[in-house]
């Protein structure tokens, strides 16, 4: 019996998917649930499984965009098994014969794009032009019968336009499906909304102090690690809160805002940068906020995130830092409203009652939408993450830190 294995929808208004990769050859034996290809939508990397065990014919190509419910392989399900394991990917060729080796020819002269055949170089003059890349063959000697002079290999310049040796290859590739959507999400954002970003520092000493003194305890209670993304999601939710219009979003002439904070985290995956979210963010602790976002980034990482974990959101948060990134503009992950960018953690001199101390500092840097958020909110939203950073005890842990940290 021969299956037809068609392209299943990846998620709803998803209609083509990109063959990224096929993991099996054409005549392999395979078996059911066995991942035979990747494939991109305009949303991740999804692996499609096998749906019955025996040969496989392959319909589709690498890099073909197929459409959702379209043929790309058949299984011929009344193949059996090949004894000894797998079989074999591809027989292997005669070797053809050996050609009798040639008689050698006269090596032919590679001509450079400008030479001066006519004599030989001075040793000094042989350093020089060693010490530049070039060759005797490329300077105009001004000595007895061409010789090329001390003076004349310190005068001479190698063209710029002419290459000296080093490599000049170029390498065409064709981008991934999540790429293109991902230029043209990036591109859209730009060009359709009044996108603003207002900056701010944060003085991370107090978040140093909890970590130094509870991150042991905090892992081996509940085996993640207490890290910084739970103190920024949790500022962030506050924020959110008290300037509800950054939880918001246009669609058409109407503004949608949410009595929920779903965040989304952007973190880098092998095919690219992925955004998975936090569902009910308010609803989650220290714990749950560090052990949400190390599952997902476990499944982007491993590629295994699907789309479902990476649709919706309502705010986003975005670490350079980890990249080593100073300061940024980040861009509004659209339809949302609002994204908050952090950076890395530099030691500097700052004044603290009128005295010049170093402190762990971070800027932050919030855009936005302006067309539904004002300078007022969106100043107010940054102050507010920088007051719950610069304070969590009181703001993020209700001056209970065991409690809040479960501890």
């Amino acid at each position: 019996m021969i299956l037809e294995m068609k392209v299943p929808s990846p998620g709803e208004s998803i209609t083509e998917v990109e063959i990224a990769e096929w993991l099996v050859q054409d005549g392999d034996y395979v078996e059911k649930d066995q991942a035979i290809a990747e494939v991109d939508s305009d949303k991740a990397t999804l692996e499609l499984p096998a749906e019955a065990s025996g040969t496989i014919t392959l319909k589709a190509e690498e890099g073909d965009a197929v459409e959702v419910g379209q043929v790309v392989c058949l299984i011929d399900t009344s193949a059996e098994k090949p004894s000894g394991g797998d079989a074999p990917k591809e027989e292997k060729k005669a070797e053809a014969p050996k050609p009798e080796p040639a008689k050698p020819e006269a090596p032919k002269a590679t001509e450079p794009a400008k030479t001066y055949a006519t004599g030989t170089a001075s040793p000094a003059a042989k350093k020089v032009l060693a010490e530049k890349g070039m060759s005797a063959n490329e300077v105009q000697g001004t000595g007895k019968d061409g010789r090329v002079t001390k003076d004349d290999a310190v005068k001479a310049q190698p063209s710029m336009g002419t290459p000296t040796g080093g490599s000049r290859g170029t390498e065409r590739t064709k981008l991934s499906m999540l790429r293109r959507k991902v230029a043209e999400r990036l591109v859209s954002a730009k060009n359709e909304t009044a996108m603003l970003t207002t900056f701010n520092e944060v003085d991370m000493s107090p978040i140093f102090a909890l970590r130094k003194e509870y991150k042991e305890a905090f892992k081996a209670k509940h085996g993640v690690s207490l890290g910084f993304m739970s103190f920024f999601t949790l500022a962030v939710v506050r924020a959110l809160k008290l300037y509800p219009a950054v939880n918001s979003m246009i669609d058409g002439k109407e503004m949608i805002s949410y009595d929920f904070c779903d965040i989304s985290i952007a973190v880098s995956g092998p095919k690219g940068l992925m955004v998975p979210v936090i569902r009910n963010a308010e609803n989650l602790s220290f714990r749950g906020v560090e052990a949400e976002v190390k599952r997902l980034a476990l499944r982007a990482r491993d590629g295994q995130i699907t789309v479902d974990e990476m649709t919706g959101g309502t705010f986003t948060i975005s670490n350079g830092g980890v990249f080593g990134s100073m300061l940024s503009t980040p861009i509004i992950n659209p339809p949302q409203s609002g994204i908050l960018g952090m950076h890395n953690i530099v030691e500097r001199p700052v004044a603290v009652d009128g005295q010049v101390v170093i402190r762990p500092i971070m800027y932050v840097a919030l855009s936005y939408d302006h067309r539904i958020i004002d300078g007022k909110e969106s100043v107010g939203f940054l102050v507010a993450v920088k007051e719950a950073l610069e304070n969590p005890e009181e703001l993020l842990m209700d001056n209970n830190v065991k409690k809040a940290l479960e501890l």
